[in-house]
């Protein structure tokens, strides 16, 4: 759902690169590009995250009693970094991780220094090696192209007998947005969810001790469109693909498409949530 920007076609010719230097190229432009996306959303994002706030809530209950090093990987706002540094006190370090560097302002604004804000890959996180008693992760892993490289860099910090807790997403999310937009000319531009087996997958060949990952929906409603778009926009996402501009007839197309599954409640969007419990 990340927007990426249109090709260069003006650009002068060059030498073709090799594989290795063009899959590097590929990632650096990945993480620019995200970075960027979730910096413009952060000043919005506390506000319209709401479904998300409501899905952390599953991790929160599931920590340890006790932790002296706790690592928040995707942070966004801090929200979540803030609630583990008042729940285990001031002896706990918490480090807040994330790639975008508008989130971590966000959450020096909004929490002070109490918190370690770190700017940072997912698939190469700047920590030592054990370091880390917990790492929680909620509804950040999925943008990220390397699930292998994500989960190893996780086992690779944690200490003997650490857990993570990640909230993620599989298919089927978001279904409702994508029925919305979709159109034969110009389908809704969905990133594509890593279903609950490759992240068993991913976990064991990580070399966890232990995995434990359970799939849920969660169901949020929205009084209109707008509310809709500004859930998903303000936490860094949108629909439309690359470049393309949406008309207005695209927009009351998606419209009527929605207010077709309107219910009692509002317009109904729905996330299919994985909870990923891991022990090393």
């Amino acid at each position: 759902m990340i927007a990426l920007p249109a090709p260069d076609t003006d650009a002068p010719c060059r030498a073709a690169p090799s594989p290795r230097q063009a899959a590097s190229a590929e990632e650096a432009g990945w993480r620019g590009r995200v970075a960027r996306a979730f910096s413009r959303a952060a000043p919005h994002y506390a506000e319209r995250a709401s479904a998300q706030r409501a899905m952390a809530q599953s991790l929160l209950e599931r920590l340890p009693e006790r932790a002296e090093t706790v690592l928040d990987l995707g942070c966004g706002p801090g929200e979540a970094a803030a609630d583990l540094k008042a729940r285990y006190g001031a002896t706990c370090r918490v480090t807040g991780l994330d790639l975008a560097p508008g989130m971590l302002d966000e959450a020096r604004r909004r929490h002070g220094e109490d918190v370690r804000w770190l700017c940072g890959d997912a698939a190469a996180l700047p920590l030592s090696d054990a370091s880390q008693d917990v790492v929680v992760s909620n509804l950040a892993i999925q943008w990220c192209p390397d699930l292998d490289a994500v989960l190893a860099e996780v086992r690779r910090v944690l200490r003997p007998g650490g857990r993570a807790l990640i909230n993620t997403l599989a298919p089927g999310t978001l279904a409702e947005v994508s029925h919305a937009w979709s159109h034969p000319d110009r389908p809704a531009a969905l990133l594509a969810f890593r279903d609950a087996g490759e992240h068993r997958h991913a976990a064991w060949a990580a070399g966890f001790r232990r995995v434990d990952c359970r799939e849920r929906a969660a169901r949020f409603h929205y009084p209109d469109l707008a509310a809709v778009m500004a859930s998903i926009k303000g936490v860094g996402a949108q629909v439309a693909r690359p470049g393309a501009r949406l008309s207005r007839d695209d927009l009351a197309r998606a419209a009527r498409r929605f207010e077709a599954l309107r219910d009692d409640r509002g317009l109904p969007v729905t996330y299919r949530l994985l909870t990923l419990e891991l022990s090393t």
